[in-house]
């Protein structure tokens, strides 16, 4: 790998992880206009036109496929998007935009504890280590373990809905494995546009039922730039970018960069004027960490055996320096 391919692929995951802690600010916002429903099939609508013009150069293969899998991919594609964004926009709209990133982090350890559940295949005791100090992190940030926040104002239900949401997630990605027919960028836009007739379908159904309310022209007047940002920055420009770094230096080092959500999502939040609690310092510290110790003993356990190095006998007489044969 040369210099210049490292330092696209860090920019790429700084890029993607940038993306997505903005997202966080961004929809906090959106959401006194948009609901969670309306606001998933409006930012996913919009990345899926943008994933449209990426497959469409590939000729008839990706429709192929897509008809092929359409009922699998569709679901993997709700729960990752469906699922995961509501329940996170939902659990947004009673929590604070550096909580929900932090929680968002936490994806890289919960999907060990669900392949120990579905896999059986049991995680390392540092793995359960550092999840359980992330854990513990996130339930420090979100109030569980010391109180509420100095508003006075709890987050936990609102943290405790989009830690559940990022369990669709988690399922989604863990989907890819099931189709190695399909490259990063298939597997993506496939199951966006698989997935976006459920979307459409919950949107519906929701507010028939009362359960949500479709966004007025005026709340959509008064959002679109940050639903604009949201469907084409946080929801595809982002997952190429990260796509394309894990790619370049491979899905180690692309989790590590998970760290960064969480950090750059409070970066913005402290320049808006929003300085964390102790309490949020202190746990978010904690789930940083977490990662990067996983991320570290991840690496150290990929890495491959030195070759054994061949011993040369003790009683041989035939010497050899430089290429050249002692006489």
């Amino acid at each position: 790998m040369s210099h210049r391919q490292r330092l696209l692929g860090i920019a790429a995951l700084l890029l993607a992880t940038s993306g997505w802690g903005g997202m966080f600010l961004v929809s906090k916002g959106v959401l006194h206009h948009v609901e969670p429903a309306w606001f998933t099939l409006i930012r996913y609508s919009m990345s899926a036109l943008l994933f449209v013009l990426l497959i469409v150069p590939r000729g008839a293969a990706p429709w192929r496929k897509l008809r092929q899998h359409a009922g699998p991919l569709a679901v993997r594609g709700f729960a990752g998007f469906g699922i995961f964004s509501v329940m996170l926009l939902a659990g947004l709209a009673h929590s604070v935009p550096s909580h929900g990133a932090v929680i968002m982090a936490t994806t890289p350890m919960t999907t060990q504890l669900l392949r120990w559940a579905l896999d059986g295949v049991r995680p390392s005791r540092s793995t359960l280590l550092t999840t359980a100090l992330s854990l513990l992190g996130v339930a420090i940030v979100s109030g569980l373990l010391f109180g509420a926040r100095a508003s006075g104002e709890s987050t936990l239900f609102g943290d405790a809905v989009a830690f559940v949401g990022t369990l669709g997630w988690v399922w989604y990605t863990r989907g890819a494995a099931r189709f190695p027919e399909l490259d990063v960028i298939e597997y993506t836009a496939l199951t966006v546009l698989a997935s976006w007739p459920l979307l459409l379908a919950t949107a519906l159904v929701g507010t028939l039922l009362g359960w949500t309310h479709a966004p007025s022209m005026e709340g959509l007047r008064l959002s679109w730039q940050a639903l604009l940002y949201v469907g084409l920055v946080s929801s595809a420009i982002a997952v190429l970018a990260f796509n394309y770094g894990v790619r370049t230096l491979g899905a180690v080092t692309g989790t590590a960069f998970i760290n960064f959500v969480p950090v750059s999502a409070l970066l913005m939040s402290a320049a808006l004027g929003r300085l964390p609690t102790v309490n949020e310092a202190v746990g978010m510290a904690m789930v940083v960490g977490a990662l990067l110790i996983h991320t570290a003993l991840s690496r150290k356990a990929s890495a491959p055996a030195p070759a054994p190095i061949a011993k040369t006998p003790q009683n041989s007489r035939n010497y050899s320096t430089c290429g050249a044969a002692s006489s």
